[in-house]
């Protein structure tokens, strides 16, 4: 009733009973019970469920709200360091974060990239991008949670060649790329650790594990955001698994990326 700024003779009204029958189930020496119909009728009316209200769960969502909640589709934007992925970040803050990216990371894209990357989107795309890019660039560089993030061998080679996502862009677009991520994998590490798997051995769709409140699959128009713990665990096992099938990891990561051919 206090959350809901609802007094007793709201309540009272909500539910069609009488104030001091109200007033009897809130009497903290004597309380009275109340009947099943009553008991939904408050439920309904606080818009919670009648299990918590008796001390069955801990949970005061209503069941369907809990199934709504716990997995949900949000739109994406064409870039993922958009707003909404920036509110869950800073609501992780203090906890790791782990992420497989669709591409190379976002965060880690310098502005030629970006420019490049942008540039047949949409009008001011490149614009929205670039801000973007420095709100997570800022978010990184404060240090308010550790991040791994897990990418497959053959996206810097990629880069690196000018094949597949990377073909148009110039060499020295690329070969600057490439060393801006090399260049935060060492300054920051261990606050933040990369970790390259062979996509042939094991793969992973994009992801994100935002600590123990919640998980995202990236699947192009939408992310699938999962807030169940159970969810939230398995998705982070996913993660882990590709970290331990890693064959380039940690302080390894820069001489890999300065040792590529940049053709």
């Amino acid at each position: 009733m206090t959350h809901k700024d609802i007094t007793r003779s709201a309540l009272a009204r909500l539910t069609g009973a009488d104030r001091s029958t109200i007033g009897q189930l809130l009497n903290t020496d004597m309380p009275r019970l109340p009947n099943a119909q009553l008991a939904a009728d408050i439920a309904a009316g606080l818009g919670t469920s009648t299990d918590w209200l008796l001390g069955l769960t801990d949970r005061p969502e209503r069941p369907g709200d809990i199934v709504a909640s716990a997995l949900s589709l949000s739109p994406a934007n064409r870039t993922s360091a958009d707003d909404q992925l920036m509110g869950w970040h800073l609501e992780a803050r203090g906890h790791k974060i782990r992420h497989v990216p669709a591409a190379l990371p976002d965060m880690l894209k310098n502005e030629d990239f970006i420019e490049w990357e942008y540039v047949t989107h949409r009008p001011n795309g490149s614009d929205t991008a670039l801000q973007a890019l420095h709100d997570q660039r800022e978010w990184l560089l404060k240090g308010d949670s550790d991040m791994e993030i897990a990418l497959p061998l053959h996206e810097l080679e990629s880069c690196a060649a000018g094949t597949g996502y990377y073909d148009g862009a110039s060499r020295d677009v690329r070969a600057a790329q490439l060393e801006t991520i090399a260049a935060y994998a060492d300054t920051l590490y261990p606050r933040l650790r990369m970790f390259l798997f062979d996509a042939r051995n094991v793969f992973s769709a994009p992801i994100t594990v935002f600590g123990t409140t919640l998980a995202v699959i990236y699947v192009g128009k939408f992310y699938l955001t999962f807030r169940e713990t159970a969810r939230i665990r398995d998705i982070a096992t996913q993660f882990d698994w590709l970290v331990r099938e890693a064959v380039i990891d940690g302080r390894d990561i820069p001489g890999h990326i300065r040792a590529l051919r940049i053709k």
